[in-house]
């Protein structure tokens, strides 16, 4: 009574086992975590594109600001956002105060900055920079009324500047390190108020930040002065010291951007006319990096 439900067990587990054993020999192991890989084609990448921490002080406009829905917008978040875009990585923006800005940089809280910032030879002692991608000057800021024509006319009037940056320098050597006519403010706008409030006779700092705000500011009857003892200058984005790899990729991107015009549209965009930056320059060399001095 037994012998054949058993022969039936016996035939049943061995069709079973040489399924399990043709199966085996049919399909190749995949891991779990394997790529789908097209047909004839190389697997497909899935990892994500790298995402670089970008400071910026949101108080420089047109460079960078902040908008009513507290976005960080400008001329260098553009040029910056279209640079990451044209070199195949992303970029997240944090607004950082001017004065510590730098100091974020070179501990790696930021990778890049991004906040018109003035390549010098100082500067370029303790971080890098891309190649230039904005000419600027200093201009003097006083009202209609001033008599103020050139730069030496400042000497016994009282000045405001940003702290910290290249008008800073400027006004410093004008007047002395301690002179009491220096007026230093954490934001250039802040000076620009003070000089309509009348605190203040005269404010110099950039071209760029300098000129949007007088014409946005016509209530303030400013007017600006020009003096051929101030150098020219030019913005660059600043890199911690040493990083190479990413130095490559900024300048790729932003010789690309140039070569597409895509800087021209941005550049036209913010200040309406054609630009004269010699990042054309950049385009000719394409990637190669920037030497540190």
């Amino acid at each position: 009574m037994t012998e054949k439900p058993v022969r039936r067990f016996l035939l049943i587990a061995g069709w079973t086992t040489a399924s399990l054993l043709l199966a085996a020999c049919g399909k190749p192991d995949v891991p779990a975590n394997a790529a789908l890989t097209p047909a004839g084609g190389p697997a497909a990448s899935t990892a994500p594109a790298r995402v670089y921490v970008v400071g910026t002080d949101a108080a420089y406009a047109p460079f960078e600001s902040q908008n009513e829905k507290a976005e960080i917008v400008g001329f260098d978040i553009d040029v910056v956002k279209a640079v990451a875009h044209q070199a195949g990585f992303e970029v997240k923006f944090v607004n950082t105060p001017w004065e510590g800005i730098f100091n974020a940089l070179q501990q790696g809280d930021r990778d890049l900055v991004t906040s018109a910032v003035t390549i010098t030879p100082e500067r370029r002692q303790t971080m890098d920079f891309s190649q230039p991608y904005f000419d600027a000057v200093q201009l003097i800021v006083v009202k209609q009324t001033s008599k103020v024509a050139r730069f030496n006319d400042l000497k016994p009037l009282k000045v405001g500047v940003q702290t910290g940056t290249t008008g800073d320098e400027a006004i410093t050597k004008l007047l002395g390190k301690t002179s009491p006519n220096i007026k230093r403010f954490e934001l250039t706008p802040l000076a620009l108020k003070e000089l309509e409030a009348g605190g203040v006779d005269a404010v110099v700092a950039d071209n760029g930040v300098v000129s949007n705000y007088v014409a946005n500011n016509p209530a303030g009857q400013f007017k600006t002065v020009t003096d051929p003892s101030f150098t020219p200058e030019q913005y660059g984005i600043a890199i911690k010291k040493g990083n190479a790899e990413l130095l490559a990729k900024v300048n790729q991107g932003l010789a690309g951007i140039q070569a597409n015009g895509t800087y021209q549209a941005l550049y036209a965009k913010y200040f309406g006319s054609a630009s004269s930056v010699g990042i054309a320059a950049a385009a000719a060399s394409a990637a190669a990096p920037a030497a540190s001095k």
